[in-house]
């Protein structure tokens, strides 16, 4: 299914459990709209005026209704409980670890633009400092005097990462709400400010 949904291509290890998922919500979609077409298309003949020429004020006498409802309840409370819970929360809550393997980046959010801060050879980032913001040469503050700062790279809308290598992104915002969104990689994440 996921095939057909123009997903680009899957380029993280954890984006195979999402396309699973994926496939799984719109093959349960598939279901349920089918099943409620036929009964809408079923309520459309059954009560059309053809059928039925003078109003019943009175409704339905039976109890089939009711337990129609109860089923429908019950099997999209099961459907997200037993099924999109555990799923999700094993997507969410599995933080990799980081090692000395892996590839540290900071990501900070701004109204039209996304600051992109790398650490250098040493691997440590260097201190920021909201004093040195300057939005045309230094839009994180970076402190290149500080002892980690120096070799640190900083680019504007670009992210680069290395093929077959774990990454580990720090979001966070300089003004309002942000979404990254990396659809390869099968991440959409918020950036909040202050977070």
């Amino acid at each position: 299914m996921v095939e057909f949904l123009g997903f680009p291509v899957m380029s993280s290890s954890h984006g195979l459990e999402i396309d699973y998922m994926n496939g799984w919500v719109h093959w349960l979609m598939l279901i349920m709209f089918v099943g409620w077409g036929i009964f809408f298309i079923y309520v459309l003949i059954r009560f059309r005026s053809g059928a039925n020429p003078k109003a019943n004020y009175e409704g339905v006498t039976s109890h089939i209704s009711r337990y129609t409802e109860y089923g429908v309840i019950i099997f999209e409370a099961f459907l997200l409980i037993g099924f999109a819970y555990p799923m999700w929360a094993k997507v969410k809550t599995q933080v990799p670890t980081i090692d000395e393997n892996t590839i540290e980046v900071r990501v900070i959010a701004q109204q039209f633009a996304w600051n992109v801060h790398y650490p250098g050879q040493d691997g440590l980032f260097g201190d920021t400092n909201s004093d040195l913001v300057d939005e045309e040469v230094n839009p994180i503050g970076l402190d290149r005097n500080s002892p980690n700062g120096e070799d640190d790279i900083t680019t504007i809308n670009q992210l680069h990462l290395p093929v077959n290598k774990q990454a580990m992104l720090y979001l966070s915002s300089k003004d309002v709400i942000h979404s990254l969104s990396l659809p390869e990689m099968r991440v959409k994440q918020d950036a909040i400010p202050g977070m």
